[in-house]
């Protein structure tokens, strides 16, 4: 009962990829700019993935005897970039989901694995899924609902969005046990509010990491990226630092102020905006 939940993972990955408005900036914050050395063109990759899980989705619910055969390949190729990724970015996520931003890692190889190996028992079964079903429906439930659960997790990023409703009710509730600062606003509501910010999709393309190290300074919160602006054929590395309301958050009221700060790493030089969006960055 496998291709049918990985079907239905791939679907959910694809449309995420294809419809998602931000997919520009997840795809900075991946490891793909770094293996293609061109933003521009992960922005497609990234797409042209989406396209392919929608297509294999549905081979695999509609028991199409190739899409089996291609899930198992598009699980492989996802394995090889996640350890090309980890070993040329390991600071980025692997965009995946077209949602998380965690560095990546173990739950990202197991996502992976489970739609190589799903789709691989498809291409081995002789019968549809749902001949399977008609013969052993109790079992074959409980076998889908096991499966279900676990897919939705491996499917969720650690921080994944379905988590924060009840992470605000909690903290509305009991405060937030891990706050610091006079402020008290949690650095995950700032990060939260800068990545849906005008000020996140602009520089976003320079970006190669997720977030670095934190500070705050005269009410500011100060956040630091790591990041790479193309020189010619070569990248020089950044520090991309951007400064908020430390009491800002995406539902608050505070007037929302973002200052965005580009720094040549080698030379430590403050960078104009001519500068970061020279020819071929």
């Amino acid at each position: 009962m496998l291709p049918p939940l990985v079907g239905v993972l791939l679907l959910v990955s694809g449309a995420l990829k294809v419809v998602r408005r931000s997919l520009r900036a997840q795809a900075a914050r991946s490891a793909l700019p770094r293996l293609l050395k061109d933003p521009n063109r992960a922005v497609w990759v990234l797409r042209g993935t989406g396209v392919a899980e929608l297509a294999v989705g549905i081979g695999l619910l509609t028991a199409v005897p190739a899409a089996a055969v291609g899930g198992a390949l598009l699980g492989a190729a996802f394995l090889a970039y996640l350890v090309a990724g980890r070993a040329v970015a390991p600071e980025s996520s692997c965009g995946c989901t077209a949602s998380d931003s965690a560095p990546i890692g173990w739950h990202a190889f197991a996502r992976a694995g489970a739609v190589a190996a799903g789709a691989g028992v498809g291409a081995l079964a002789g019968d549809p899924w749902w001949t399977a079903f008609a013969e052993r429906p109790g079992v074959s439930s409980a076998m889908l609902l096991a499966g279900g659960a676990g897919l939705a997790w491996l499917a969720a990023a650690p921080e994944h969005q379905w988590r924060v409703p009840l992470r605000r009710l909690r903290i509305r509730l009991f405060g937030h046990p891990l706050a610091t600062g006079a402020a008290g606003t949690p650095v995950a509501a700032s990060v939260e509010l800068l990545e849906r910010s005008l000020a996140w999709e602009t520089v976003a393309p320079i970006i190669r990491s997720g977030l670095l190290e934190h500070w705050e300074e005269d009410g500011w919160r100060i956040l630091h990226y790591a990041g790479a602006r193309r020189v010619g054929d070569a990248e020089r590395p950044v520090s991309v630092l951007f400064a908020l309301d430390a009491r800002a958050t995406r539902d608050g009221l505070t007037e929302r102020v973002i200052r965005v700060g580009v720094v040549d790493r080698e030379t430590e030089e403050v960078l104009t905006p001519e500068l970061v969006a020279a020819p071929g960055a």
